[in-house]
């Protein structure tokens, strides 16, 4: 049999998702169901920990346990980058995933931190430099309404950018569209990228940052970013909450046996 706690958490999780507590509703305190004979207030409180564990809810102190938002942002894959958006408009990366997933968005948003800083290994490896030179760090997180989504930290060379949008720290995109146009109008207009994702669990430090639940996953990006002539023009890591994005990828498929006949 399985334990109380989980039986509990599986009754509250059935009603989630059936529409009868809402999104955005505040399930019972832990006594009115040890009142109505749902168990030992351990036993609550164990149930509604997996809940949070499982993504379904969250709890705060104030707040108490709320039934979390359940369709999660589209985070597009190759259509996020498309130049159309941010070279010819103001649709930088964060809120094309925003319309794309008919959510509503405001530019302040995105909140960011620059500094100068001594690239990690895995930064100086990807830009082709010694461990410890210097490279702008550009930090944002981002939040949809109060509630972070994902954060990511750029880094760039300094004679990319010194002097432009891209190290001012004023929250929003680095000005019309974003970091890209920015990297565009100094002569470095990007022309293809790699993104690696792993799965691993939020160091405390993230669950802080993104409000997770103790033991709730991340996805950590890593994107390289080129020009037409291999140079990298920036180097980024972010931390996404899972739960709160699903992961969107339309691409033609190659067929390399067809350039091997030419």
């Amino acid at each position: 049999m399985a334990p109380k706690w989980r039986e509990l958490a599986e009754k509250l999780a059935e009603r989630i998702r059936s529409g009868e507590y809402a999104p955005g509703q505040q399930l019972p305190h832990i006594r009115d169901l040890v009142e109505a004979g749902e168990g030992s207030k351990s036993t609550v409180h164990a149930a509604y920990k997996a809940l949070e564990a499982e993504g379904l809810v969250t709890s705060s102190r104030g707040h108490g346990t709320v039934v979390r938002e359940q369709a999660p942002l589209k985070r597009l894959g190759i259509a996020r980058y498309d130049k159309v958006k941010w070279r010819d408009g103001d649709e930088v990366a964060f809120i094309a995933d925003r319309v794309a997933s008919g959510r509503a968005y405001k530019r302040g948003e995105q909140t960011q931190s620059v500094s100068l800083v001594q690239a990690p290994l895995v930064v100086a490896q990807a830009h082709g430099l010694s461990e410890g030179a210097e490279v702008y760090a550009r930090a944002r997180l981002v939040k949809e309404g109060d509630q972070p989504t994902h954060s990511l930290t750029s880094y760039y060379r300094r004679e990319h950018v010194e002097g432009t949008r891209i190290v001012d720290p004023t929250p929003g995109p680095a000005g019309m569209g974003g970091g890209f146009r920015v990297l565009y109008d100094a002569g470095y207009e990007i022309d293809h990228m790699r993104e690696e994702l792993r799965a691993r669990v939020a160091t405390p430090d993230e669950a802080a940052q993104l409000q997770l639940a103790p033991g709730e996953w991340v996805v950590e990006l890593h994107r390289t970013t080129y020009t037409a002539d291999g140079t990298v023009v920036e180097f980024a890591i972010g931390v996404h909450a899972a739960t709160r994005f699903a992961w969107s990828y339309d691409f033609k498929v190659p067929d390399s046996a067809q350039g091997a006949a030419k």
